[in-house]
């Protein structure tokens, strides 16, 4: 456990809250470089194939940027933070993770909060749960991928009405616009959650990863037929020579489930 967040293992699973709730999970820098060290680790090892990132307590998943520990730095220092290196939750500016990342949002999403949902593969929302990216209230912008990530994930003019009012979403409406995964009732959230993780587990991690690292590139390649030939897929390559490539069809034919090695 560390001093701004709580991890835990679950066989191939990573569980990581970020745990200030006396601060709606609000993150500063120090607790942004805890949150980047850990995915930093779980990135390197090979025997973690999925992480969900949720927040303590029963009423923020995250905040966004801890403002008034901000404001006290300034006004004490004259010095504004500095970014963190890997972005918001140590998550927002990582784009070489290829093991998929859910995240459980528990309540409150705002600003960073929403950016470190976005940044992950599923978001799977309480009923509680709501969203925005409020920055322009407070003289700022979504910096840390939120303006490019969500006019990406929906439809423009959606996205525009969020960002330019800064307005609140429940989670039911994220859903009907597309950034939410699946909505379900509050104290079933960590085991929907665990569910979409163990369903995913049930795959070739190998295959999981070439699968997102294609999609997510691919994102980058405005020509279907260019992003189709694009052999700059590492991860497909690593999963076409992979051992799970043998154990899948054999498994098939054997009719019992597949033993993954994940190389």
């Amino acid at each position: 456990m560390g001093q701004y967040s709580k991890v835990e293992t679950d066989g191939r699973l990573l569980i990581v809250t970020i745990n200030r709730p006396e601060v709606y999970n609000a993150c500063h820098p120090m607790a942004n470089q805890e949150l980047m060290e850990v995915f930093d680790a779980f990135q390197a090892d090979p025997e973690l194939w999925i992480a969900i990132i949720t927040g303590a307590g029963d009423k923020a998943f995250c905040a966004g940027n801890d403002l008034k520990y901000h404001a006290e730095l300034q006004a004490r220092t004259g010095k504004r933070p500095v970014g963190p290196p890997k972005g918001f939750g140590g998550l927002s500016s990582r784009f070489d993770m290829d093991k998929p990342v859910i995240a459980a949002v528990n309540g409150v999403a705002m600003g960073g909060g929403f950016e470190i949902a976005l940044a992950c593969d599923l978001i799977i929302a309480s009923d509680k749960a709501t969203f925005a990216l409020p920055e322009p209230k407070v003289g700022l912008a979504a910096g840390a991928g939120g303006m490019q990530r969500l006019s990406r994930m929906i439809p423009l003019k959606k996205a525009m009405g969020m960002m330019l009012t800064g307005r609140h979403v429940p989670a039911k409406e994220g859903f009907e616009l597309g950034f939410v995964t699946e909505v379900v009732p509050h104290a079933e959230l960590m085991t929907a959650a665990k569910r979409w993780a163990h369903d995913i587990l049930a795959c070739s991690p190998m295959s999981v990863r070439a699968t997102k690292q294609v999609v997510m590139r691919s994102l980058d390649v405005p020509s279907l037929e260019m992003a189709m030939r694009n052999l700059n897929y590492p991860a497909f390559v690593a999963m076409t020579q992979s051992e799970d490539t043998v154990e899948g069809p054999r498994a098939f034919a054997q009719k019992r489930k597949p033993d993954w090695k994940g190389r």
